[in-house]
């Protein structure tokens, strides 16, 4: 018997072998590649596919052709680098080690989901803004799971489009054609050939891509100076428009991240890897009112309230459009509630591993194949600029609180999208359990203390 399983095992190692394959990449060669594909405060309602009736998105709109569109999907926070930290750690902002802009560094202790892939055969790659550590930190995006990164590490480095620098690993990147006040090499493109090139050469391994663009972010400092922060080479198809500088920018930035995100898919067809890779598609927060941008003009958190930086659906519900071809429905539309920290899971259960330690979030792979699943209890959000505020999601209904001295707001979010009516007199009973969550579901952190604004 132990002769006749050795035997087998040798058969099984020298067919492997003739075809040029070791019993390693046997193992991983049918993994899908996963792409996180995410722009920069791109609003609810900037895209066509969620009612933009100007500005131009033809190819993510055919992203939503081809895959699930999702309603109620949220971001980690309502500002960039918390955000992230839920994304890639599986973690809320009540128990997220990020919290807030400031510049404090992952942790060797939290766990990304860049580990967990890498640790499970995946080549990793971050192309864009990273937001949770410098490079000689240990939340440098090298110290935290991934083989190759080119971009920025800072969110306020992020916001110049002409920096004098970039990262490349850990080595910073000189950019001549902007140095001394010139604008010759726009960042965005740069970032984009980069991560197409780790494509390519990726091609035959499984990989994960985590492409966070900048666009269409604002330059906040610019924006002080000339009034208009929406840098873009040029205003492209919008140039003749009668509107606003800002407006042409910020219009010709999101069709530009468009026109991209096509470039991407193309190559994925060419590679032939297309079908053996599933996209996610999304924003970090909701739309900005930076740079001289106005969210008014183009309608872009569409029917929700609120933009950046407010716990409202305008600055969490944010863009979600996933394709994974043969798996995910074409054209389909869900309603699930979920959110940045289920990515981590997701991802891991699509690689056919798991995230390590207790996580706020859950796997949607059920959802995606079409099966029932089980719902979060609720989400929760918190945020400290200016005030501590609170949030927090649950079924049909959302609870908002806008400081700790503020009282809480009751909102049937699924009939009234605007959050419009505060219902929170009509239903003592709802801010009663949104006030327990509050309390609940948060651990004191050390740089992010509670504290009225």
């Amino acid at each position: 018997m132990c002769l006749r399983i050795v035997g087998r095992f040798f058969l099984l190692a020298l067919i492997l072998l003739i075809g040029g394959l070791s019993p390693d990449s046997a193992s991983t060669q049918d993994k899908p590649n996963i792409i996180w594909f995410m722009a920069d405060d791109l609003g609810y309602g900037d895209l066509g596919c969620y009612g933009q009736k100007v500005i131009q998105t033809p190819n993510i709109d055919r992203l939503a052709e081809q895959g699930m569109r999702f309603t109620d999907c949220y971001a980690g926070s309502t500002v960039c680098a918390p955000s992230r930290c839920c994304l890639m750690t599986g973690l809320h902002t009540g128990h997220a080690y990020i919290r807030g802009n400031k510049r404090v560094p992952l942790r060797p202790e939290d766990v990304t989901i860049a580990e967990v892939l890498k640790e499970d055969g995946y080549v990793t790659g971050q192309f864009g803004k990273w937001g949770l550590g410098e490079p000689d930190t240990t939340g440098g995006p090298l110290n935290q799971g991934f083989d190759r990164f080119f971009g920025y590490t800072d969110q306020g480095h992020a916001h110049n489009y002409y920096p004098e620098f970039l990262w490349d690993d850990n080595e910073k990147i000189t950019l001549e054609g902007n140095l001394n006040g010139k604008q010759g090499q726009y960042s965005h493109n740069l970032i984009m050939e980069k991560g197409l090139q780790f494509v390519r050469e990726n091609k035959d391994k499984p990989f994960f891509l985590y492409y966070s663009v900048t666009l269409p972010h604002a330059n906040n400092e610019y924006g002080r100076d000339t009034g208009d922060g929406m840098q873009v080479p040029d205003y492209g198809i919008y140039a003749e428009k009668d509107w606003p500088s800002p407006q042409k920018g910020h219009a010709a930035m999101i069709t530009l991240l468009d026109s991209d995100f096509g470039r991407l898919s193309k190559l994925l067809e060419d590679l032939e890897i297309a079908d053996n890779t599933i996209i996610f598609f999304t924003s970090d927060n909701g739309p900005h009112r930076e740079g001289g941008a106005d969210p008014d003009f183009f309608d872009s958190n569409g029917p929700l309230r609120g933009i950046k930086r407010d716990l409202y659906d305008g600055g969490i519900r944010v863009p979600m459009i996933v394709r994974w071809p043969g798996k995910v429905k074409p054209g389909s539309v869900s309603d699930f509630v979920w959110a940045f920290w289920d990515f981590a899971p997701t991802a891991a259960e699509i690689a056919g591993t798991s995230m390590p330690g207790e996580i706020d979030g859950q796997s949607i792979v059920p959802t995606l194949l079409g099966k029932d699943q089980r719902e979060h209890e609720y989400l929760y959000w918190e945020f400290h600029e200016r005030a501590f505020k609170q949030g927090v999601r649950f079924g049909e209904w959302k609870g908002v609180r806008n400081d700790l001295d503020k009282p809480i707001e009751i909102y049937h979010v699924t009939e009234d999208l605007g959050e419009e009516k505060n219902l929170a007199e009509e239903k003592p009973d709802l801010v009663e359990k949104v006030k327990g969550w509050f309390e609940s579901a948060r651990t004191e952190s050390e740089h992010w203390p509670v504290k009225k604004g």
